[in-house]
């Protein structure tokens, strides 16, 4: 896909749904999803998936997959250790065939950790990265924005627009959704997180172009796969 395609003005809201694996990755290929986040261990909301698991899905379908940096529960990066473990493993995984990421860590005061991030920043250079739902447990949103406005790579936050999800993010999302294009704000916004179909309507309606979907693409839950089916379905809704 054209990377024109992910502007803000794009007229085909983009549909990004979770993988564990080379199955839900063929299958929301399937159902009409434009991208993957893969990642792995949902029960700790999503984890760096191995480097084989990233060159197998990369040679199993066509579409773009952004892959998650994150060692381990939560969202601060760890000691100076863990985020040297995880920039070894960034490079491992671009030798893998990554060139797509997801990342983002906050200090102990909910500020972002720009020590961490530049780190990652600088060995993920000329791939786009999205930082993802950190944003949302920050003590202030608008500032984090303002601090990340000009990271290279990063064109997309992943954003419920509250912690509690997108019931008590709404207000927030469509909010920031007016500022697209201000300093701060050129970037997607990239809707996920207690997203559900009726949420839809009114975030395309305020010009979100951006859904992100993991449990929602399961009808079995997380112990079983991505459906093609229930991916197509919001594909439909979102619009062809």
């Amino acid at each position: 896909m054209d990377a024109d395609e992910w502007g803000p003005m794009s007229k085909r809201a983009v549909l990004e749904v979770i993988a564990l694996d080379v199955e839900d990755a063929v299958a929301a290929r399937a159902g009409g999803a434009d991208r993957l986040e893969l990642v792995t261990d949902m029960a700790a909301d999503g984890l760096t998936p191995s480097a084989a698991t990233v060159a197998a899905v990369r040679a199993a379908v066509d579409i773009d997959v952004r892959v998650m940096l994150r060692l381990a529960d939560g969202f601060a990066a760890g000691s100076a250790e863990d985020v040297a473990r995880l920039v070894r493993v960034a490079g491992e995984l671009r030798e893998a065939g990554a060139d797509q990421f997801v990342l983002g860590f906050l200090d102990a005061d909910g500020d972002v950790d720009l020590a961490a991030v530049e780190r990652l920043a600088a060995v993920l250079e000329g791939c786009r990265w999205t930082f993802h739902r950190a944003i949302d447990r920050a003590a202030d949103r608008a500032a984090l924005r303002k601090r990340l406005a000009d990271f290279p790579g990063l064109d997309t936050y992943l954003t419920a627009g509250a912690a509690g999800g997108v019931d008590e993010g709404r207000d927030v999302l469509v909010a920031e959704a007016r500022r697209q294009g201000e300093p701060g704000y050129e970037q997607q916004l990239l809707v996920g997180g207690g997203l559900r179909l009726d949420h839809v309507p009114r975030l395309l309606d305020a010009g979100i172009d951006g859904f992100h979907i993991g449990g929602a693409a399961r009808p079995s839950g997380w112990d079983g796969p991505v459906s093609a089916e229930a991916v197509a379905q919001w594909r439909a809704v979102l619009g062809a």
